[in-house]
């Protein structure tokens, strides 16, 4: 028997009691008892977005569908509107945008650098007219973290171009301040920091971001905001809910709400920091550069001569420990070390064990044992 361990980005371990909370007899989805669960799922939701100006509302989606519902609900086609990326998810906006008809500008920065606010702050000023800035807070593909709190008060000066962000695998394990940063869409998904398996979506919409929908004029019928807006007012959805993911939801948000999402985040700082300098310790070079580096994953190089996907590969066949390997051009030369939604400290520590077991079994050379050391003295110092 081999027991196994999910260390990835998403998706992300699911806590026994959310686990439980999902095998509940099914119920009913236009009954008072799911009515129930809808608010507790709103009410947790706003609370974890750190919102109270913005309404929450929740799709039976990947993450992608939030992505795609926020450019149906808010633009027309030909509206110029601003991508910024530095990973795989970034271009994914810029690809709905343009499938939508939008009048994309780029602005494209390497895997590993930060978006510069102002590089935004400039296109703005050469283009008023601009009527959305996107841009993903904490990019799951390079393990970026950019500044949305500083792109916020830069995109709130204008009043007709609202601000989109993607923080699909930011949301609880970052900080995430939605209306002190007048942050107009959010978005994340349940397969991350909220400890559950993929199948719902969360944004959130303010009221600058509604004013925009009124004029939206792209077609949209699922993913059309003001059903969702209307029907969340009485507690319920417009089409059939995953009703068990919901009641799962529920229970997730409950047990963060019990952690506070202060002392959540900085969980995940701990967690992160140990990962890397237990990678350092090893010899690794980390892949994300130290001013912009998240707490959801930590992606690091493959040393010279070692095969990454042998890495990747003999982690979870031998040892029981998936990790996530690179994408696109950075297949097979980095991997992946998530540790977002429901990890603790021994987590990381099996995973630097099994890291070091996998390199040494690959040749590469290092002090057996220095890498969970290091992260020792990181968790026993938090």
């Amino acid at each position: 028997m081999q027991k196994k361990y999910l260390m990835t980005p998403g998706p992300t371990p699911v806590p026994s009691e959310v686990l439980l909370a999902q095998a509940r007899p099914m119920i009913h989805h236009r009954t008072p008892d799911f009515n129930a669960v809808v608010r507790e799922c709103v009410e947790g939701l706003k609370y974890v977005f750190q919102t109270e100006a913005s309404d929450v509302l929740i799709f039976a989606s990947s993450g992608t569908g939030a992505m795609e519902s926020s450019v149906v609900n808010l633009f027309c086609a030909g509206d110029e509107v601003l991508v910024c990326y530095n990973g795989k998810f970034g271009q994914r906006m810029e690809q709905i945008a343009k499938v939508y008809g939008l009048d994309v500008t780029v602005l494209s920065y390497g895997w590993q650098q930060v978006v510069d606010p102002a590089d935004i702050a400039a296109h703005l000023a050469a283009h008023p007219n601009t009527r959305g800035v996107i841009v993903t807070q904490s990019e799951t593909s390079s393990g970026v973290l950019n500044d949305v709190e500083a792109v916020g008060k830069i995109v709130a000066a204008y009043p007709e171009c609202v601000l989109i962000v993607d923080s699909i695998t930011g949301i609880g394990a970052v900080a995430v301040k939605t209306d002190e940063w007048a942050l107009d869409v959010v978005m994340t998904g349940s397969q991350k920091g909220l400890m559950l398996p993929p199948g719902l979506a969360a944004v959130t919409v303010s009221p600058k971001a509604w004013a925009a929908y009124e004029r939206s004029s792209l077609p949209k019928f699922y993913f059309d905001w003001k059903k969702y807006k209307k029907n969340l007012e009485q507690d319920t959805t417009p089409f059939t809910p995953a009703v068990s993911l919901m009641i799962g939801l529920a229970e997730a948000l409950k047990l963060m709400r019990e952690e506070g999402i202060e002392h959540i985040i900085a969980r995940h700082a701990r967690l992160a920091e140990a990962t890397r300098k237990g990678c350092e310790a090893l010899g690794l070079e980390l892949f994300a550069p130290a001013e912009g580096r998240g707490n959801a994953v930590t992606p690091v190089w493959v040393p010279e001569g070692i095969d990454g996907k042998k890495i990747v590969s003999i982690m979870k066949n031998k040892h029981g420990v998936t990790i996530a390997g690179g994408q696109d051009d950075y297949a097979g030369r980095i991997f992946r070390v998530g540790h977002l939604g429901y990890f603790g400290d021994f987590d990381i520590i099996t995973t630097l064990a099994a890291l070091e077991m996998t390199l040494l079994e690959l040749g590469y050379a290092f002090e057996p044992g220095s890498g969970i050391k290091a992260a020792e003295l990181v968790l026993l110092e938090g």
